[in-house]
Parts: structure tokens; sequence; C-alpha cells
């Protein structure tokens, strides 16, 4: 185990996005790689946005994506003592003070200096009181250096430097006596140890603030490392009217977490020209130094294509396990019916999605169903019935329902009524799925078993015959 600690802090005010997905996944592969501590830490001190249904949403789309922590989840509204304790000690060693100034004052001063083309900060109106005014509202600032510079070097971004007198004296705890969230984040990676952090680009400009409370209450300074944003195909920020940006919409969709998280890193790291990663790839290969510093652009096409093959190349059994949920939302049981996994195995190769494949294996399951009437138009034919009923007497001889014993005896049906397999393919189809589309034809087949297939055939032959 190393001594490098690294964490993610969401915010618990809506679902689990896929911007902080990524995030999130960077530095559990970064934890995992040099066997460092993943910490997860919910950031609710929004205590009128945060929600224990985001709570638990954000939670079960972690586990969905296999990011396991090592500690936490740890809440910030458990940690008040401790926020207060830290304001408390910058205001006894003169770090911080008390601001006394109204809303409607500092707006006052704001418009007066941006009219006089001045930087709109705080003024220090209060920095110099050197009183208390009792019975006065008060926030409580911190009191920056007025002068020489902050600097950093972004993991990602590089060198990055801001001058201290464009900095303002940040507000460290409200009138309320709530903390604020540039200073909660640096009380609990403080206290936490975390020693990397890596979290989004929108935070560069809280870096220098966050910077110099580490430095007043004497903390180590992590290394920063900002991600770029991911953008839609507009090039604007990623948002709904991109399509869906939950991480658990896309399980909902019938995506493979697996699949997810490949995209994920992909956007914005990569690895030579290797597109598709193992988890244990990721893990070994993955280096933060590696990320662009460009924002990466959204594909859902990109996905869907790395989502098709890994439904093609995954393990039946489990497939089959993540089919349930879906079948059943389709109002199929897949009890009594074929096995399902040999299901999956005849549409593994074709279906995009699990929703792709459930809407395919409906008919495995259900023996009512309605026929396509433009198919049975164009293919149940009176000529292509009575091939059928010769072929379905062939099939009820038939001692073995394997994919080789079928295949010759379509072969021999074929040369034997000198037709071709086009010829009656497409009316076998009709009767085993109700249409012309489906997996092969002797997988269909042998997964339905003898009897199975027989009663369909004879329903077809009942029903789409003259009347």
């Amino acid at each position: 185990m190393s001594d490098v600690r690294l964490r993610f802090a969401p915010s618990p005010t809506g679902y689990l996005h896929v911007g902080g997905a990524r995030t999130a996944l960077f530095n559990w592969l970064l934890a995992r790689k040099i066997k460092g501590t993943f910490i997860l830490r919910i950031e609710d001190t929004d205590v009128a946005r945060s929600t224990q249904e985001s709570v638990d949403a954000i939670l079960d789309a972690m586990k969905w994506l296999g990011l396991d922590w090592d500690e936490g989840p740890f809440y910030q509204s458990e940690r008040f003592p401790l926020y207060k304790e830290h304001v408390d000690r910058l205001l006894a060693e003169g770090k911080a003070y008390r601001c006394y100034c109204t809303t409607e004052d500092l707006e006052a001063r704001r418009e007066k200096a941006l009219a006089e083309g001045r930087k709109p900060k705080y003024d220090g109106t209060c920095r110099e009181l050197g009183h208390e005014i009792t019975g006065k509202p008060y926030v409580v600032r911190y009191r920056a250096p007025q002068d020489g510079v902050t600097a950093f070097n972004d993991l990602i971004k590089g060198q990055i430097s801001f001058n201290n007198d464009e900095l303002d004296d940040l507000i460290i705890q409200r009138t309320d006596g709530t903390p604020t969230y540039n200073f909660v984040v640096v009380i609990d990676d403080a206290t936490m140890g975390v020693t990397k952090v890596i979290r989004g680009d929108d935070h560069v400009n809280n870096t220098p603030r966050q910077i110099l409370l580490y430095q007043a209450l004497g903390y180590p300074v992590p290394e920063f490392a900002h991600v770029p944003m991911i953008l839609g195909a507009d090039k604007t920020r990623l948002s709904k009217r991109h399509g869906a940006t939950s991480v658990m919409a896309y399980k909902d969709m019938g995506f493979l977490p697996e699949a997810l998280v490949n995209y994920l890193v992909r956007l914005g790291w990569s690895h030579g020209d290797q597109e598709i990663f193992t988890r244990e790839e990721l893990i070994e290969k993955f280096a933060i130094e590696q990320v662009g510093r460009s924002a990466g652009v959204f594909n859902p096409d990109k996905l869907l294509w790395l989502n098709a093959h890994y439904i093609k190349t995954g393990d039946p059994q489990r497939l089959a396990d993540l089919l349930v949920p879906f079948l059943k939302e389709r109002g199929v049981d897949p009890e009594g019916g074929p096995a399902l996994p040999a299901v999956v195995k005849t549409l593994q190769e074709r279906a995009k999605t699990m929703l792709e494949m459930a809407d395919g294996a409906i008919f495995y399951y259900c023996d009512d169903f309605a026929y396509d009437a433009s198919a049975v138009e164009k293919h149940a034919t009176p000529a292509a019935l009575v091939l059928l009923s010769s072929l379905v007497e062939r099939l009820e001889k038939l001692p073995e329902y394997g994919h080789a014993a079928l295949e010759a005896l379509f072969k021999g049906f074929c040369d034997e009524q000198g037709v071709k397999f086009g010829q009656i393919g497409p009316v076998v189809r009709i009767a085993l799925s109700g249409g012309t589309v489906s997996p092969g034809i002797y997988e269909v087949i042998e997964v339905l078993g003898r009897d199975r297939a027989l009663a369909r055939f004879r329903r077809a032959i009942a029903e789409l015959g003259p009347q």
C-alpha cells in the first residue's frame, strides 16, 4: 500500500453524471495502479438541495461501474464541529476576520467598482476593523495576502499562477454559521490526508484560494490535476439536450458498465491506438499525465460500438442474468422457457444493447405471438406452406436436434424438393418467430427444442394456410 491518497467528492443534489463518473474513474484507476487509497466523500453541506435519494443514486452508480472505495463514504454534514474549530483557529491567529458588510453594501460597492473600471472584489472595509460589533450579523473572511503570486504545477495543464491581488478575501463562514465550499474542501482533504486532487477544470479558479488556506493552516498542499470538461457534438458543455447524462440512465438503456468505463477513460486519455481495454489493462496503463488538455467530445455512436463489442464477447450466463430485468419489464418471465444463456448466444452477435437483446428474445418465450402481416403476405404463399408441411414431416422423424443434424436435414430437404433455401427459409422464420428477422434458423430450433419448435410449425400451417 502506498501513501498516495485520492478522493472523489460528489454533491448529492442529483444523479451521478458522466463527467463526474469520469473524474471518479480517473481517481480510482490511479489509486488502484499505485496501490493507493481511494476515498469517497459526500459533499452535502448544501442542506436545501442535498437529498438521500441523490446519495443513494450516486452510490448505486459507483457500485454499478465497479468503482469500489477503500474509505468512506464520509459526509460533510457530520463534520461541522471540525470546520468550526478551524474557523475559530484562523480567527484567533488573525488569519481571518469578521465582516459585517450587508448584501446591499457589497452590491453598491461592486457596482461602483465596475463603473470605475476596477475589479469588483471585496474592498476590505472590515479587514482592519479590530473589534466586534455586538448583535450584528457577520460572515468570516480569510485574510488573503494582497501581493505576491500563488502558483502550482497542474499534472494535466502544467504550470498555473495567479496574482494574489486578484484574489478576494474569501468568505469561509456564512452569517448562519455554516462553512463555505472552498473552506470545507480544504479541511476535508487535509484531515483525510489526500495527496492528489483530480477534479474537473471548472475548479481551476478555486485552487489558488484553497492553496492559500492550506498554507494558512499549516497543512501540506496536495498535487492538483484538473480534467477538461466533456462537450456535446456541438462543442458546448454536455447536457441533457445532447442525450442522457446520467450514468444509471445508460444502465436503463441496456449499456454494460465495462463499455461505459472503457468509453469514459478513453474520453480524454489514450494509450497509442488501442481502443478496447480490460479493467486490468486500464489499471496497468493509466497515467494522469497522459490525459489531454482539451475537452473531450461525447460520441454516442462510439459508446454504442463499444457496448456491442462487450455484448458480443460477453459471458452468456452473465448476460442472461443482466437480461432478466429487461425481459420482465416487457412482461416476459423466462422461467419455464428455453435456457436463457442459450437464447443469449443466439442474440449477442447482433445486439448493440441489452434492450435490443430483450426485444429480440421475446419470441422465444411467447408462443402466441402475432405474425408480421407484410412478411406473411410476401412469403407464406400456398406453395411455401406446402413445403413447410413436408419439412415438418421430416422434422418429426429427426431423432437429434443439434445444429449439424438440422443443417443436414434442411440441405437434404431442399435437394429432394428441388428448391433453394430462400424458398423455404422465410416461412420457417415466420413460423418460429413471427417475422423474417431472427437469429439463425438452426440455432432457434435447437434452443426452442423439438416439441416447442414443432408446435410453432403446426400453428403456422393451421393459421396461415387456407381457411
